[in-house]
């Protein structure tokens, strides 16, 4: 498999662009490829139902069609940390469900791509957390590197959860999401120094980006 679990420094750093992007290109080696949100947090009006924006950004970068259900197991209602919005549902969020999902995607697709929620360490409940979920399906993780002041240490620190739990970092993405963040350049080389694993893309400020125009480098 061809498989990679996405997460970021943050919320809000560009891990559904880059899902979709990652998405786009490997179906250029791979005829069946397909996204999955295991957890979304925050839904829209779509159809005659609901839906995860998230969800639907990775359905319109897959190549496969597959059940709601299996593609994004867990929606939520409420825009929260997902532990908060999952008690408001009265919803349990199971990681051996979870799990299953994506087995069962797998066996669908050439590649499935798992974007997670918030962060890396963000809860799922009391007693569990992105880390690991990630950890359970043990998938090669690239990070999502939002530039904006204060994220060098959150990418260290990323970086360092990610291997705490035996997960291979395959690579992470500079997202320049602040126009305005000064030292951008010195930002992205001191991190390619520190790391220790590969710059896949440098994704330029855009109002507007196209996944489709992001040519991801896999190693």
């Amino acid at each position: 498999m061809n498989s990679y679990f996405i997460t970021g420094t943050d919320t809000g750093v560009g891990k559904t662009l880059v899902s979709a992007a990652l998405l786009h290109t490997l179906a250029r080696r791979h005829p069946r490829v397909v996204g999955m949100k295991p957890v979304a947090a925050g839904r829209v009006r779509h159809g005659d139902g609901w839906a995860s924006e998230d969800a639907l950004a990775l359905r319109a970068a897959s190549t496969v069609e597959v059940p709601p259900e299996l593609d994004n197991p867990v929606l939520l209602p409420d825009p929260l940390s997902p532990h908060i919005a999952a008690e408001r549902a009265g919803v349990r969020i199971d990681i051996e469900h979870l799990v299953s999902c994506y087995r069962e995607l797998a066996r669908r697709a050439d590649a499935v791509v798992v974007e997670g929620a918030g962060g890396f360490h963000v809860p799922l409940s009391d007693s569990s957390t992105g880390a690991d979920l990630a950890q359970a399906l043990a998938l090669p993780v690239v990070l999502v590197v939002g530039l904006r002041l204060g994220c060098l240490n959150h990418a260290l620190l990323t970086a360092e959860a990610i291997r705490a739990r035996g997960l291979l970092l395959a690579g992470w993405v500079a997202n320049r999401i602040d126009p305005a963040m000064q030292a951008q350049e010195e930002n992205i080389a001191w991190l390619q120094r520190q790391l220790a694993a590969p710059l896949l893309a440098d994704i330029a400020y855009q109002d507007a980006p196209d996944p489709r125009a992001i040519a991801l480098h896999l190693p």
